[in-house]
Formats: C-alpha cells, sequence, structure tokens
C-alpha cells in the first residue's frame, strides 16, 4: 500500500443548537478575549446571537469583525488582523461562509505568528504558531472547517492559497441549524461544490490519494446526492440541512488529504474576475471538466456514479455509467434553478481566451488533474461551457 499522510481538526463537534453552547465548547481553547471573523450577512440574520450570549454569560470578551466578503481580498485579512492586534485577540472563532472561515484561519496565523504573509503562500510555508481558532460553518459546501486550506483574493482577481496543517481549526462546530436560513440557489451551488470536493478528491493524481480519503468522498456523495434537492426544495427540512452539512465535511475531510484539481483551477478565473460565487463556478464548468477527464479516469467516475445518483446502479456497462453521472451532473444545476452557461453569468466569448490563461496559473491545482491540461484544452473545456 502506498504511504499517504492524513491531518484534519482534532475535534469536530456535530449537534443540533451546539451553536449556544460555544463557551462551554471552546471557551477553554480561545481564551478571554476572542475575535469573532463573520460577514454582515450573518449578522443581520442574527444567526450570531447565540454564540456571544454564550461567551459574554461566560465572561468572554467578544470583538466582533463583520466585513468579510465574497471571494475575501488580502485588505480584509489585513483589516481583520489589525482589529484582533489592537484589540489584544487570546482567539479567534470564524464563523459563515467558506469566505469567513478562510480569513479566520488566516487571521489566526498572521495574530499568532506576525508572519509576513507573502511569506505564507503556497503549500506548506506558514510557520506558525497560530492563535487559538474554532470554525463555525453556516453553509454545506466548502469543508473549510476540517481544510488546510485558506483562498484569498489578491490584487483584485488573483486567488492566492495559504496551505498548511497550521492553519486547520482545533474544534469545528457543526450546528446543522445554522443552515436552515439558506437560500435555495446557495444552498444548490454549494451543495454542489461539496460534490465537487468529493469527485475530485476520490479521483485526485495527488500522491497523497489514500483509502480514507477515498472512503470519505464516497460517503459524502452518498449524503449530498441523497439530500441536495429536498434541501433545495425544502429548506426547513432538518434532517436534510443535516445530511448536507455532515456531507460537506466529509468531502472537505476528502480533498484536504486528496487535493482538487482542474474544475476548481478553471472555476477560479470565473470567480475572480466575474465575482461568481465560488460554488457556482465549480458547477460551470463540472460536467465540461469531468467529459474530458474521462479519457483516462472513466473506471474511477464508474465507481462513485452510484454513490451520488443510485439510479446508476443499473448501468453495468462502464463508459454507459460514467457518460450516465456526467449528464445527471450536468442537469443537475438546471433541476436546482441555478444558471447552466458561462454567457447566463455574464461572460462572453471574448473573455475565454484570457480565463484560460489564468486558469494555468493554478498550478498547485492542475498538478492534481487525472489528465495533463494545456492552455488549449482550457480554451476548449470554456467554450464549451459557454
Amino acid at each position: 500500500m502506498q504511504p499517504f499522510v492524513f491531518n484534519t481538526t482534532p475535534q469536530i463537534i456535530f449537534r443540533s443548537g451546539a451553536v449556544a453552547d460555544v463557551a462551554a465548547i471552546a471557551g477553554g481553547v480561545v481564551g478571554d478575549l476572542v475575535l469573532v471573523i463573520t460577514d454582515v450577512g450573518i449578522r443581520r440574520l442574527g444567526l450570531l446571537e447565540p454564540a456571544i450570549a454564550s461567551m459574554t454569560a461566560a465572561g468572554t470578551q467578544v470583538i466582533v469583525f463583520d466585513a468579510v466578503e465574497a471571494d475575501p481580498s488580502l485588505d480584509t485579512v489585513t483589516d481583520a488582523v489589525e482589529t484582533g492586534r489592537r484589540a489584544g485577540a487570546t482567539g479567534v472563532i470564524g464563523f459563515g461562509g467558506g469566505s469567513s472561515l478562510d480569513v479566520a484561519k488566516v487571521a489566526a496565523l498572521l495574530l499568532g505568528s506576525a508572519q509576513d504573509i507573502e511569506r505564507a503562500w503556497g503549500v506548506g510555508n506558514a510557520l506558525g504558531p497560530r492563535l487559538p481558532l474554532v470554525l463555525i460553518p453556516t453553509t454545506a459546501g466548502t469543508g473549510s472547517e476540517v481544510t488546510p486550506v485558506a483562498i484569498i483574493t489578491v490584487g483584485g482577481t488573483e486567488k492566492k492559497g495559504v496551505s498548511s496543517p497550521l492553519i486547520l481549526p482545533d474544534i469545528a462546530i457543526l450546528d446543522p441549524r445554522l443552515t436552515l436560513g439558506l437560500p435555495p440557489q446557495t444552498t444548490a451551488a454549494t451543495g454542489i461544490d461539496a460534490m465537487v470536493h468529493a469527485i475530485e478528491a476520490y479521483t485526485s493524481a495527488s500522491a497523497n490519494n489514500n483509502p480514507l480519503s477515498k472512503m470519505l468522498a464516497r460517503q459524502a456523495l452518498r449524503l449530498l446526492g441523497q439530500n441536495i434537492e429536498r434541501a433545495v426544495f425544502s429548506g426547513h427540512d432538518l434532517v436534510a440541512r443535516s445530511g448536507m452539512l455532515l456531507g460537506s465535511m466529509l468531502a472537505g475531510q476528502a480533498f484536504a488529504n486528496s487535493p482538487v484539481a482542474a474544475v476548481h483551477a478553471l472555476a477560479y478565473p470565473i470567480g475572480g474576475s466575474f465575482h461568481v460565487p465560488h460554488g457556482l463556478s465549480n458547477a460551470l464548468v463540472l460536467p465540461h471538466v469531468l467529459r474530458f477527464n474521462a479519457a483516462t479516469v472513466s473506471s474511477l467516475y464508474a465507481e462513485i456514479a452510484a454513490d451520488a445518483f443510485p439510479d446508476l446502479e443499473r448501468e453495468q456497462d462502464e463508459s454507459a455509467r460514467t457518460s450516465a453521472f456526467i449528464e445527471a451532473l450536468a442537469v443537475l444545476p438546471l433541476r436546482l434553478g441555478l444558471p447552466q452557461r458561462l454567457r447566463d453569468v455574464g461572460i462572453s466569448e471574448d473573455d475565454l481566451s484570457k480565463m484560460a490563461r489564468d486558469a494555468l496559473k493554478q498550478t498547485r491545482l492542475l498538478v492534481n488533474n487525472p489528465r495533463d491540461v494545456t492552455e488549449q484544452d482550457a480554451l476548449a473545456i470554456y467554450r464549451s461551457a459557454w
């Protein structure tokens, strides 16, 4: 058996209503002056209030930074760090979607180590230490609460990542009640994002692709495939929401150790240049990348097809099952009410060449793709998605 390394969050708490017990769960970890990093939408919805009430009742001082935006910028990270530094924060809590959790990871690193962010970009360059860190997701998609990666937008459009086990949190708190209010489109896009994580982890060409990641990816696809439509169209179904949140986390554990590839590489220029949400960016290119990859990994797609779509179990022929799997993923956004084509999100045909060039800059992702991707390949994939 090939050797591998598997890292994940040391403590994961999955419980409906857990957010109201944050002080009991995490107070001994984050200390007595906590920087909470979130976005203004979370505050307006009141989702943060039970956590703040829990901490203040326990005597913990809470400083809230709520300026995180979608595809968070380096300026936002800098502002969060300055807020924490001025307050003398003893710990960080990230509360929200993947953007808030990613900012919290980087802020905890910079507050704890004073490392120059320019030296932390890339794989294994974070030096640490970091401040104590707790992550609480409010969407079921990124799995950021169990991944050692944070993605930040630099210079307006370029995505850069910090990738290191050092930024895994001390505790992840998963409370499915926090996801009940997610709008249908957000539920759909983040759910497909989680499915992409599982699919790319299972087929990753990374030398660290391993049996644990494969097992988690398949279980994630079962949960996500079974629950995504119910979560979208019956948003207050707690069983469906719980399945999506757990599936997202399992997919996060899978790709945290068996990294994602060309779907994400081609999605980043869509989000970075056109401000399309990350999950939707992935959904727009997913079937087109899978068709490209099928020449190399058709057997792997056939293995997981029925995990996501149980009806495909009856397809005995490998090629037919793979084709049916890709087609099912191609029509899923339509069934869930999402745009299907790049043109539907304001991207013109003239934009595609630059997007292909930008996608090829994502070398840390493309190295994991099971089939080599050239600039011409990327352009052809974008054209098929346009």
